[in-house]
């Protein structure tokens, strides 16, 4: 979060829709990929100067355009000067970091997401911001870099699977929507995993690893739900919008998704109180651990205080003392010492205390 806030500082005292990246640096050459697509042809290709894009645009196909990584605003720039999007949401996709949200601008709606990714060699979750301009015959997706979950809708489009290559563009925009929400059920069983591995640790042998672990889970667990919760207000903005990108046929489609958002949020607010119980049972099981140490601190000390006066009084040495001239008085004041401890013990394991 502090490295996100110094790089929005950047943006410090320039006018509203400076084109300024702010994000994780990236040297790579952005990646633009068009796929161009009706009920009967398709056309799929790589394109190095984004002007090739600009066709596209009154085309009677649907067109994906994909652009991998952001680092190069004149990219940027041009394809949306292009298709006419707004100077501020220009804005919005070089600034990364966005909670999601939707704009409805009539000619296009523009649409972001949080595109999250399970590192478990780091065992934590990646982000990665993706926006969406859906158009009356065009989708442009904007991602920070290479890789995400939409190779399963490329597939669908290249062999015409499905009713992907028979509806518009607003169901394409559906699909890739679908496709990150579907991804949140794999992060959660990723999670679901962490937990349940935790919760087994945390009862067998809890550590001070393991209220790192549990402290690292929780704030995993908050930035999960910041990513996630939003997403239902952009998915019913979309229903109840007066827009006529999104048609009738594909409503329907964007309430399957509101569905599963809210089965996502259920389940990460689930893990949220398993997270906190964890917590609970941890500081519980450390504080039962010492209450059983001082337990047998106490019980030893208890046994020893009789033993300690019993010999604390022979050891006073006194001359008219009786017991210093016995033969036996030294084996009979060892017999009673043993004797009140072994009674004391005895008194103990009656009462199970030990």
């Amino acid at each position: 979060m502090l490295k996100f806030l110094k790089s929005s500082s950047k943006k410090a005292g320039l006018p509203p829709g400076s084109l300024v990246h702010i994000g994780e640096k990236n040297s790579s050459e952005v990646k633009i990929t068009v796929l161009d697509f009706s009920e009967e042809q398709f056309e799929e290709k790589q394109v190095k100067d984004i002007s090739e894009c600009f066709p596209f645009k009154d085309t009677p196909t649907v067109t994906w355009i994909n652009i991998d990584g952001l680092h190069d605003t004149g990219v940027i720039g041009k394809i949306c000067e292009h298709y006419g999007v707004h100077p501020l949401i220009q804005e919005d996709i070089l600034h990364t970091g966005q909670r999601p949200k939707t704009e409805d601008f009539q000619s296009y709606i523009y649409i972001v997401l949080n595109m999250l990714s399970a590192d478990k060699s780091a065992t934590s979750v990646l982000s990665e911001q993706v926006s969406i301009i859906l158009g009356s015959n065009f989708v442009i997706s904007f991602q920070e870099k290479e890789g995400d979950v939409f190779d399963n809708v490329r597939e669908r489009i290249r062999s015409a699977k499905g009713r992907i290559r028979k509806m518009g563009p607003d169901y394409l925009a559906y699909a890739l929507i679908d496709a990150v929400v579907d991804n949140y059920f794999a992060i959660l069983e990723y999670f679901g995993e962490r937990i349940e591995g935790l919760e087994e640790n945390l009862l067998a042998n809890p550590d001070p690893h393991t209220l790192q672990s549990i402290h690292g889970l929780k704030r995993e667990m908050i930035f999960l739900r910041k990513s996630v919760w939003p997403l239902r207000e952009v998915i019913s903005a979309l229903q109840r919008g007066d827009n006529d990108i999104f048609k009738e046929t594909t409503q329907i489609y964007l309430r399957d998704i509101y569905d599963h958002t809210i089965q996502v949020i259920d389940t990460v607010e689930t893990f949220r109180d398993m997270i906190s119980g964890m917590l609970d049972t941890y500081l519980s099981s450390i504080s039962n651990r010492m209450n059983e140490v001082m337990k047998v601190l106490t019980i030893i000390a208890t046994i020893f205080i009789p033993l300690t006066f019993i010999a604390g009084i022979y050891g006073m040495n006194f001359d008219k003392m009786p017991e210093l001239k016995w033969a036996f008085g030294y084996p009979l004041a060892l017999a009673l010492m043993l004797a009140v401890g072994l009674l004391m013990v005895f008194y103990f394991r009656k009462k199970k205390w030990l």
